[in-house]
């Protein structure tokens, strides 16, 4: 796992990337923002969906919740990029479209839109 400090209008995220999966558990996910915060000065992620493990978008398995509700706790913010079209799952949809709406949690497609909804 590689962490990436971006800076824009005086907000820094840690871009996380890598070739292996990152996110499986809540504990990995807690130690990726604890890193960011440590390594990079910042709780905002931005992170491609290909480094969460897939159970993460099966809402019936909890993991989103508990991984989200960890960040919440300790003040993180993430923005996971990628396309979500190929999930069929209407809570899953309804999940994320809501999740947009707020200022903690993104599902955005590219790394830019992740960028600007962290930074403003």
């Amino acid at each position: 796992m590689t962490m990436t400090k971006i800076e824009k209008n005086g907000i820094i995220c840690a871009v996380v990337s890598g070739d292996d999966i990152v996110i499986t558990d809540t504990q990995s996910a807690l130690d990726v923002l604890m890193t960011a915060k440590y390594d990079v000065g910042t709780k905002n992620i931005i992170i491609s969906k290909k480094l969460v493990v897939e159970d993460f978008f099966i809402l019936s398995s909890g993991l989103a919740r508990e991984i989200l509700q960890k960040y919440i706790n300790y003040g993180g913010r993430i923005a996971i990029c990628g396309d979500y079209s190929h999930y069929t799952s209407k809570p899953l949809h309804d999940f994320i479209y809501e999740s947009n709406k707020g200022k903690d949690v993104f599902f955005v497609r590219t790394q830019e839109e992740a960028i600007d909804k962290l930074t403003h």
